[in-house]
């Protein structure tokens, strides 16, 4: 499906705008028109079959699922849906609303964002082939870890009060209506009735959000056309414990998805980069990119983005040392 996009920018890069396949302006050029017209594409469908969901949803029943397990399960439950799920950045803020609209705590919503775009079948198929399955079950448990630790601390710390007022007052409102008895039987909408509210959702967070995208992959753009090829290898791969927060730290601006940047890391491998240096940069890519926080801060205030931001941070540093460290013995 991705190949019309990627046909797009052909035609729009060397042929409507004639610039020289293989020049550096031409790259991040090529780069910048299929990712927006893609995260466009995915953001209006997610958007419209989410809240298509939401308008069918009993969302009581969702809450009251997790409500009455313990906290851990739902982390775990939240992180291994995520893990099958192929959700990337261009989701998280329909994802988010409709999780808040469930009454669902943040920490086992963000537990969920968290390990979706890490994690996918796809990704974990060709790590399995490329590195074997050691790596690859080390990969997953790392990268669920990583989003059940997460929420954990985000609830300690009660992040819920820095969202921003209208998904603040969605948390509430579902918490709200769980203490009202509920009626025998939802109310069953119909279908014009859905449509029409996945449509007005769609438009009213399609609104708000589009500029950013514009701004996110235009900065990975720049990157992605600028940056010499070979330079990560030549810089970090000699393995120095600097090397791993300094490759997480220019991975934040570049953008892929968890499918899309596994050849990166192949190539990377490849060409002498540890593996645990490797891991962190290609983490970086996929969930701390400027996209994914340009979207989140729709729904967050700058104090709980940068909380988040510190702790991925965090997080894929301590992965690359422990897999630089235990290489040798997978």
């Amino acid at each position: 499906m991705f190949v019309i996009f990627t046909r797009l920018a052909d035609w729009l890069t060397y042929t409507l705008f004639s610039l020289p396949a293989g020049s550096k302006l031409a790259d991040a050029v090529h780069f910048f028109i299929e990712d927006v017209t893609k995260i466009y594409a995915l953001l209006l469908a997610m958007i419209y079959l989410i809240a298509l969901a939401r308008a069918s949803l009993n969302v009581e029943r969702v809450r009251d699922f997790l409500a009455g397990r313990a906290r851990g399960v739902g982390y775990l439950l939240a992180s291994g849906f995520g893990a099958i799920t192929p959700f990337c950045s261009c989701s998280s803020i329909p994802v988010f609303l409709g999780f808040t609209s469930a009454g669902i705590p943040v920490g086992i919503t963000m537990a969920f964002l968290m390990t979706s775009p890490l994690i996918n079948e796809v990704a974990v198929l060709l790590l399995l082939s490329l590195l074997g399955w050691k790596f690859t079950l080390l990969y997953v448990v790392v990268g669920m870890g990583v989003g059940i630790l997460a929420g954990l601390f985000l609830d300690a710390i009660k992040a819920e009060r820095w969202l921003l007022s209208f998904a603040a007052q969605a948390l509430a409102e579902a918490r709200q209506r769980s203490g009202q008895p509920q009626a025998s039987e939802p109310e069953v909408l119909t279908l014009q009735q859905r449509h029409q509210f996945a449509k007005d959702e769609t438009i009213d967070i399609f609104s708000r959000v589009w500029k950013w995208v514009i701004i996110g992959v235009g900065l990975g753009a720049a990157l992605h056309g600028f940056v010499p090829a070979g330079w990560l290898e030549d810089h970090l791969g000699n393995g120095q414990w600097w090397s791993v927060p300094a490759a997480v730290l220019l991975g934040i601006p570049l953008y892929s998805n968890a499918t899309g940047v596994i050849p990166v890391m192949e190539s990377l491998i490849t060409k002498g980069l540890p593996v645990g240096t490797t891991l962190a940069f290609c983490m970086s890519t996929v969930a701390a990119s400027f996209p994914e926080f340009i979207l989140l801060k729709q729904v967050m205030q700058w104090r709980l983005l940068a909380i988040l931001f510190a702790l991925l941070l965090f997080a894929f540093t301590l992965v690359g040392w422990i897999f630089n460290a235990f290489t040798p013995f997978l």
